[in-house]
């Protein structure tokens, strides 16, 4: 299986183009796959010393969207970088794709790696498992980060335009809305059972990537056309959509374990980042629901793609909510 990934990744570095600017983790970074008890071989790059800090990416990319702000906090952190279960070059099992799941599969990273108390920094569906890591494991995160995504069961999860007040609130009546088509686009449906969201988009991954990547950017050249290849090109790999796919099939069983989650906020403190073209001081408000201190911060001039848009500024924000919490200490 390792022999076919490394294939598969060899071949995607030549199908983007060798030498085009696409994000990349620093190169001094240690590569790894560790097995997860719960059934998945996770792929990992880690480098730095210091602190450590657990960075999560979100759909649509993989662990190298993460290149800017791991470039600048490996100077002083220990910086650890999976990809997630079904995503880039961890393996793509056939379930366990609920969020819960998922956060033991980097509990299992980051116990592996040597670790236990960590700072997380998430985005996207990172976010969702951040916030699982951050609800089952709450002693082991110092500071948690999330950026611009919802959590499954959270309001304003389900609720009505009347009830939001906002336009951004408005479109997250997210089980119907077409504004987030993509969480519906699966393809997992009693009366329509089978791959067909896959089979629709077997060869177009690029088309259908570029629907979510336009509809949620405040700026129509980010992401950039490189980096628009390479992370396509990480979800044409085999199994690559099907997984991607299962990411939002589990979100009712998400919303269930968030339900049950939220009956105890978060101890940590919680940076909730929003870009202003996005979320924006939304993501706190969600975050307020399940989280006792939550500070807020919007990235002016941002949509939902915070480290393509904006990374100077979103690395800025990061560091100086993780540097915080170092000098309490």
């Amino acid at each position: 299986m390792r022999s076919i990934v490394f294939l598969g990744m060899t071949l995607l570095a030549a199908s983007v183009g060798i030498g085009q600017n696409h994000p990349s983790l620093p190169s001094s970074f240690r590569a790894t796959t560790i097995h997860s008890p719960e059934g998945a071989d996770i792929f990992v790059r880690s480098g730095g010393r210091g602190p450590v800090v657990v960075l999560l990416h979100g759909y649509a990319e993989n662990s190298d969207s993460w290149a800017p702000l791991a470039a600048d906090l490996m100077k002083d952190h220990s910086v650890v970088v999976p990809d997630l279960r079904g995503i880039g070059r961890s393996s793509k099992p056939e379930s366990g794709y609920d969020k819960k799941t998922q956060a033991k599969d980097i509990r299992a990273v980051v116990t592996r790696l040597g670790y236990d108390r960590t700072f997380v920094v998430a985005h996207d569906i990172g976010n969702m498992v951040a916030y699982a890591y951050a609800a089952m494991y709450p002693d082991k995160v110092k500071r948690l980060v999330v950026m611009d995504a919802p959590i499954p069961g959270i309001e304003p999860w389900n609720e009505i335009e009347a009830e939001c007040g906002t336009y951004m609130c408005a479109r997250l009546k997210l089980l119907v809305n077409p504004g987030v088509w993509h969480f519906n686009f699966h393809g997992a449906y009693p009366a329509y059972p089978g791959p067909g969201a896959e089979r629709l988009v077997a060869g177009r991954e690029r088309i259908y990537f570029d629907g979510i990547w336009d509809d949620f950017t405040g700026d129509p050249s980010k992401p950039d056309e490189a980096t628009r290849n390479f992370f396509a090109a990480t979800y044409t790999l085999p199994g690559g959509m099907r997984a991607g796919f299962a990411q939002f099939t589990a979100f009712s069983q998400d919303a269930k374990d968030n339900k049950i989650f939220e009956q105890t906020k978060l101890p940590m403190p919680v940076l909730a980042v929003g870009g202003e073209k996005s979320f924006g001081a939304l993501q706190a408000v969600i975050m307020r629901h399940v989280a006792t201190n939550v500070q807020e911060a919007v990235v002016v001039g941002s949509g939902h793609w915070l480290m393509e848009e904006r990374p100077t500024e979103t690395v800025a924000l990061i560091r100086n909510f993780l540097d915080a919490g170092e000098t309490k200490q």
